[in-house]
């Protein structure tokens, strides 16, 4: 997934909108049926809160259409959501205005709103622009958890992204796109797609879309009478598609030139009429006496599915294969839903009825993924643009970075000039991210020239504690404070001159990690290892040393500084190629302690006497992302120049 993830978001005092789905289904009383939407949520919630954000949350229920109507206010929902999630929230009483801004306001870190459903204002389905900035007015982000309504182009889904900073995806949203979209672009084969429901016309674009990555299609449901009929095979009174006839023809031919093999029911469970007092009977063979209709798979046909099923290595399963909401023809959908229990597959249910013959065969924890997304799974899976979806922040990617580490150098008054000087000179610089770091004692001054800059900076090293009796240390609380966003960790002159090892700087990283910021954690190795040829291992040491503990989602927010102990300040400097080939290595490293997507997303980058000569050359190396400039950033022109050159690169 390419785009932004809750994950990624620096959510601590900040107020998070959460685009939720709390469409709970509601019996005549209004009371509350199935609370999954609400418990599909809570990971999300969690994740915000636990991390110290204000969650927001906003959904619509039922069809208010424009209309305030007491049953469809979110105050059930309120109150399955406490007993979910364990914890006291806020419920109120319209989603805009002063009074919903005056609620937000008062929030505190953890705090929980609710606000009332969305649909109650028309201009929600209009994507009235005017309306959905209101709703961007209370929040610092926005983070869509509603997989369900993001083939929508309404406000809370896609126009309130327009008047956000960014724009998130949640981890329900997350775990949609992975499996629908490692169906739909890698899946583990044999691949096996299962599709039930009444009508061919409702899966022609899946066909389509799917034909040449699927190895066998199972047909059910009353589509299957459309597919037999255009066979020629007698169907009875069943349901036909007749407009759809050579369409399933085409599908049928199509499957055939591409090697692959669809799999119509051999026998059926028939009835006399559609109701729940129908005669009915099993029909052991393909074809439907007149008077008859299908209505289920016989147990001949479950057999056949089963041995289908068996073989799979990916399972796709939208729409049932049976009248599902009669009872006495829901046998066949619930016998599937246990079969794919069973199997060893990766298995993928597209939401309706499929998902809930699953929950009727009590069957959930036995699935890889159940979608919440009914209409939206279906588009996702005809290879659609979900509006939802596309409207969200992308992943920068490994973006070039250029840090300026000025060390023990510079005064006040050389420092303004030097930050002033190469402020103006890279001023609309957007293919890169700038950073400087200079000594403690020009932060507020960084602070100051720096507020309205795309220039960061940061510091040149912290102590891992809070606070306390540490004379002359400073800790990343303060930092933070000073509005830093960066921190070198680890740099060579620190472990050579203050015998910094691994163990103590594993315990500053997950600090600054803790307290918001970014570190630069750099590794290398000395020329007398280098000569003996344990570069590679020392480097490996100090990676797997220094990122103890460090999870998934924290790596991705660490900068990897490679600095040849010998080029640092030397005037030596590692080849493009060496310093390639040291790249490639902290990368392949990273993936073994973390998996190839993490690693393909961690910056690395070079540093040991860049300059505005030779950085081009360092920068077009596939894994270099950026480089860690000592000397050269002390210079307006030549840092100018250097960050010039990597701009247009």
């Amino acid at each position: 997934m390419n785009k932004l993830s809750v994950r990624d978001l620096d959510v601590k005092g900040k107020r998070i909108l959460i685009r939720t789905d709390f469409n709970v289904p509601l019996d005549k009383k209004g009371e509350i049926i199935d609370i999954i939407r609400i418990t599909s949520s809570i990971p999300t919630i969690k994740n915000v809160i636990d991390r110290g954000g204000r969650a927001i949350l906003i959904s619509h229920l039922g069809r208010a259409k424009g209309e305030v109507i007491e049953g469809l206010r979110m105050n059930k929902v309120a109150e399955k959501l406490e007993v979910a999630l364990g914890k006291k929230i806020k419920k109120l009483n319209d989603c805009i205005g002063t009074s919903v801004e005056m609620s937000v306001a008062g929030m505190k870190d953890g705090d929980v709103i609710l606000l009332e459903n969305v649909r109650f204002y028309n201009e929600e389905e209009d994507n009235d622009p005017e309306f959905a900035q209101k709703l961007a007015k209370l929040c610092d982000y926005y983070v869509n958890d509603a997989f369900s309504v993001s083939h929508r182009a309404h406000a809370s889904v896609v126009g309130v992204t327009k008047f956000v900073s960014k724009a998130a995806a949640g981890l329900l949203m997350e775990k949609e796109i992975k499996y629908l979209g490692q169906a739909v672009q890698n899946p583990k084969r044999p691949f096996l797609v299962i599709l039930g429901g009444s009508k061919v016309s409702d899966k022609i674009e899946i066909f389509k879309h799917l034909l040449h990555k699927v190895d066998t299609f199972l047909i059910g449901g009353g589509m299957a009478y459309t597919f037999l009929k255009s066979q020629g095979i007698l169907t009875g009174d069943s349901l036909v598609e007749k407009d759809k006839l050579d369409v399933a023809n085409e599908i049928l031919e199509n499957v055939k030139k591409n090697h692959s093999k669809i799999i119509l029911p051999v026998d059926h469970i028939i009835a006399d009429e559609f109701s729940k007092t129908a005669n009915s009977r099993v029909q052991d063979e393909k074809s439907i006496p007149d008077g008859w209709r299908g209505m289920d798979i016989g147990p001949k046909t479950i057999e056949l599915f089963k041995k289908e099923i068996e073989k799979a290595n990916t399972i796709l399963w939208n729409g049932p294969v049976g009248v599902y909401e009669l009872p006495q023809f829901k046998n066949g959908t619930i016998a599937l839903a246990k079969l794919l229990a069973e199997s060893k597959a990766t298995t993928i249910i597209g939401g309706g009825d499929s998902a809930a013959a699953i929950h009727d065969s009590n069957v959930e924890d036995k699935i890889t993924h159940i979608s919440t997304g009914g209409g939206a799974s279906l588009e996702f899976l005809e290879g659609k643009s979900l509006p939802g979806i596309e409207a969200l922040s992308d992943i920068e990617g490994r973006k070039i970075f250029i840090a300026g580490n000025w060390k023990m150098n510079t005064l006040q008054k050389d420092a303004r000039i030097l930050i002033n000087g190469i402020k103006e000179k890279t001023d609309g610089f957007k293919n890169i991210d700038i950073a400087f770091i200079p000594p403690y004692t020009h932060l507020f001054l960084m602070q100051d020239i720096l507020k309205d800059s795309n220039i960061k900076f940061g510091a040149q090293n912290m102590y891992f504690e809070e606070k306390g009796a540490y004379t002359g240390e400073i800790s990343p609380l303060m930092l933070k404070d000073l509005g830093c966003t960066y921190v070198i960790i680890g740099h060579s002159e620190r472990r050579k001159y203050f015998n910094e090892n691994d163990e103590l700087l594993n315990k500053k990283i997950k600090s600054a990690l803790k307290h918001g910021l970014f570190p630069i954690y750099c590794v290398g190795e000395t020329q007398e290892e280098r000569d003996k040829n344990l570069h590679q291992k020392v480097v490996e040491k100090q990676l797997i040393n220094g990122l103890t503990g460090i999870t998934s989602d924290e790596i991705k927010k660490i900068t990897i500084a490679y600095e040849p102990v010998w080029a640092i300040g030397t005037g030596k400097n590692a080849t493009p190629e060496q310093a390639e080939e040291m790249h490639k290595f902290i990368r392949n490293r990273i993936s073994v302690i973390y998996d190839e997507e993490i690693s393909s997303n961690v910056r690395i980058q070079y540093g040991g006497s860049v300059t505005s000569e030779n950085v081009a050359d360092i920068l077009k190396q596939e894994n270099i992302d950026g480089a860690l400039v000592g000397g050269a950033s002390l210079k307006i022109d030549t840092f100018s120049d250097l960050l010039k050159i990597a701009n247009n690169l």
